[in-house]
């Protein structure tokens, strides 16, 4: 099926998964201006919220399996299994984290309806980032996703830590994307265009006009992306904002904003400067090492559940980081599938997080953990789930994902980029495996955290779903992968179809 971007019939139909977002996000608007004060209507537009984030599922898997291709080159958005792939990634995080939210917001006594319309503005913004042909629409997208994100952080008005973690990601959030757009600015000065394929077709043809230029303006993407993705040494806001963020927000966050953001980077490097690797790809191996090994030494440290899972993240961040450097689409292909993975294992973790903690859930001790399995052994039992595929134990999705990052590097020559992989997650079992030894080999101590942790709802929900999938994927990746390399493949130019170049 074949779209002319080019007409409004068109354009409308390239973006229909972000319309049925943006119209549903207007109509819960409404209503919330009408209806403001009513309390229970904050648990309506929770449903609503996972009905309109189900039809946006559903329009992005019928243009999937309808094969829906551009007529020529994409101008702004692209139209290709990359995007369908990434935006189920996004979709399926918003979705969670809305789950999450209905029980979670009245629990906590955070009666803000507008949190939903904002979690559907930030989602549109990542689907943005995730099909976006042109670096202007990866810079809009990013803005819209990060103001909404902002004052998600900050939503729980009545905690100083929530205040002080939407302060935090705000105030670095902008010197960031001040970065990301002088780099967009330097790159459009040195090819004459901000279109990805554009841009690579210049640098292909041996263009690119002032080097100097055109590396710094790659210097300052790489900046602005770093910091979107928190790897080190940009990663110095991530462990207060996911601290002191509601929980279902720091999920949301830690996962699919994440994914947006390496979404972005990966659609850009494999496409807009493949041909320039040299430009990024060894800055892009120590970023890589760096964040791995900070991320899980620091991690080692923390006592407290919820600021060892935002070190954690940190370092997820150094593995996709290992897929990006290999500058090859088989990077791309690993990056798909470990964001699934890492999506499925992060938000299942905070889910059971959420269930067992209180006012923020930042306090929760791994030893307030012991002995769960004795009194919550399902509780015990996902969780273990999670905590085994975030270190990538045999049998679970995150096996695959490490294993598919591993096997690309190698590929790719960087032998040395997997040994530190190795490495890394050889460290990171020092703070998982803690974990499920306090649920079943210690006695347990606190029976509150053991009376709290009944999970319901949503909450349930998000959890069992997570945990077969992990497993499911785990031992039955076939399919996944399949899908993964045929969307990755896309990720380049159609070879003699050359538009918006400058003129010589």
């Amino acid at each position: 099926m074949q779209i002319d971007l080019s007409t409004p019939t068109g354009a409308a139909l390239g973006l229909l998964p972000e319309i049925v977002l943006t119209v549903w996000a207007m109509g819960l608007l409404l209503v919330i201006g009408w209806r403001h004060s009513d309390q229970r209507l904050v648990r309506r537009l929770g449903a609503w919220t996972v009905g309109g984030l189900l039809l946006a599922l559903g329009v992005v898997g019928w243009m999937w399996h309808r094969g829906v291709e551009p007529v020529g080159l994409p101008v702004m958005l692209a139209l290709d299994g990359f995007r369908w792939a990434a935006a189920t990634v996004f979709l399926l995080g918003a979705l969670a984290a809305a789950l999450l939210a209905i029980g979670y917001l009245s629990r906590e006594r955070i009666l803000v309806p507008e949190f939903y319309p904002l979690l559907l503005f930030a989602t549109i913004g990542m689907l943005l980032m995730g099909g976006a042909a042109d670096l202007i629409v990866v810079f809009l997208g990013l803005e819209l996703m990060s103001l909404a994100v902002y004052v998600l952080a900050g939503i729980r008005r009545r905690s100083a830590a929530s205040a002080e973690a939407a302060l935090k990601y705000f105030l670095l959030g902008a010197f960031a994307s001040g970065f990301l757009l002088y780099g967009i600015a330097l790159v459009y000065g040195a090819t004459g265009s901000t279109n990805l394929y554009a841009i690579s077709f210049q640098l292909a043809g041996g263009g690119g006009g002032n080097s100097v230029m055109l590396g710094l303006g790659i210097a300052l993407l790489l900046i602005g992306f770093g910091f979107k993705v928190s790897a080190v040494p940009f990663h110095m806001w991530a462990p207060d904002v996911y601290d002191g963020a509601p929980t279902p927000v720091t999920a949301f966050m830690a996962a699919a904003v994440k994914a947006a953001g390496f979404a972005a980077l990966v659609r850009v490097a494999l496409i807009a400067f493949v041909d320039h690797a040299a430009a990024w790809q060894a800055t892009m191996w120590w970023l890589a090492v760096a964040t791995m090994v900070v991320g899980n030494l620091v991690a080692l440290a923390q006592r407290r559940v919820k600021r060892m899972l935002a070190y954690s993240s940190i370092a997820h961040a150094g593995y996709l980081l290992v897929a990006v450097a290999s500058a090859t689409p088989s990077g791309g292909a690993a990056f798909l599938f470990y964001a699934f993975a890492y999506t499925a294992m992060t938000i299942g973790a905070f889910a059971i997080l959420s269930a067992i903690g209180r006012d923020g859930e930042s306090e929760v001790l791994v030893d307030d953990l012991d002995g769960l399995a004795q009194r919550r052994p399902w509780v015990a039992f996902a969780m273990s789930v999670f905590m085994l595929s975030l270190l990538g134990f045999p049998g679970t999705a995150g096996f695959i994902g490490k294993w598919m990052i591993l096997s690309t590097a190698i590929g790719a020559g960087q032998t040395t980029l997997a040994v530190a992989l190795v490495l890394a997650s050889v460290v990171s079992a020092g703070y998982y495996l803690p974990v499920v030894m306090a649920m079943y080999m210690k006695p347990q101590q606190d029976s509150e955290v053991a009376d709290r942790a009944t999970v319901l709802g949503g909450a349930r929900v998000v959890i069992v779903a997570a945990a077969v999938a992990l497993l499911l994927f785990g031992v039955w990746p076939n399919r996944a992968l399949d899908l993964a390399r045929t969307s990755s493949r896309e990720l380049s130019a159609p070879a003699g179809v050359m538009i918006g170049l400058p003129q010589e």
